[in-house]
């Protein structure tokens, strides 16, 4: 089996349909998507309803922004941008995309004995995994060997060996246009395949991941995409100019 696993799409169309465009070329089975679907950018119905359309051949977890975008939740713990985003996105969600918002699962999800998707942490998904510490909290809450998680927008891997000892958890940021990462027998993984849509590494492209559970082994990609028009979209919506700007640097 193999899966295309994305996160934190945001509402960027523009960078969703680069990376659809991108991975047609790599054969995948199953998507797995980690939640924020829509907060920060103008396009939330495309968004949304590409997510509706693939519901059959996917699994999902909500997200934090997915969650009070939906109006589940109030934005009042979000910053300035983020709240002026959600209430916006509240009032543009076509009445069908918001129902299925809002019936996203909470994560943590657990698919199989393998592979868990949650959006932040295991324990909370408002929670960031940024650590050897936050990744601790996640592999005791969770005994999948791979536990897959956004939230953060870094493409990173947590990796605890085979004797289980959580003083001794790697970390790895996965930075390039390609990074292929072959799991060990026996070691467990947190693994964030980064943000389609607004990335925070410092690299603007959107962040994608596959994995090929027959290879045991994981594919990040980046992928350029139209960031001038997504900027575009959003000065044109009236949202804060400063969720366009952070699209140009990655941040």
């Amino acid at each position: 089996m193999r899966y295309l696993i994305l996160s934190d799409v945001h509402g960027n169309w523009e960078a969703l349909h680069a990376v659809l465009n991108h991975c047609r070329r790599k054969h995948h089975d199953r998507v797995l998507f980690l939640g924020d679907a829509v907060g920060y950018g103008a396009s939330p119905n495309q968004v949304v309803g590409w997510l509706r359309s693939i519901a059959p051949q996917a699994d999902a977890v909500r997200g934090n922004h997915d969650r009070v975008c939906a109006g589940l939740d109030s934005p009042e713990y979000f910053n300035r941008y983020a709240r002026e985003a959600a209430t916006w996105t509240l009032g543009q969600l076509e009445p069908h995309h918001l129902d299925h918002l809002r019936s996203l699962p909470v994560g943590p999800r657990q698919l199989s004995a393998e592979i868990a998707l949650c959006h932040g942490s295991a324990i909370d998904e408002d929670a960031y995994i940024f650590s050897a510490f936050d990744a601790a909290l996640s592999f005791a809450a969770l005994p999948q060997r791979m536990v897959l998680f956004g939230h953060t927008h870094v493409p990173s891997l947590f990796e605890l060996g085979a004797d289980g000892d959580s003083s001794a958890i790697g970390v790895r940021l996965l930075s390039g246009r390609r990074v292929t990462v072959t799991l060990a027998p026996g070691h467990r993984y947190l693994i964030n395949p980064g943000s389609v849509g607004q990335p925070r590494d410092r690299d603007p492209r959107a962040s994608y991941a596959i994995f090929d559970d027959e290879l045991q082994r994981l594919y990040i990609h980046r992928v350029d995409y139209r960031v001038s028009l997504a900027r575009r979209r959003i000065l044109q919506a009236g949202l804060p100019a400063v969720l366009g700007d952070r699209l140009i640097y990655g941040v």
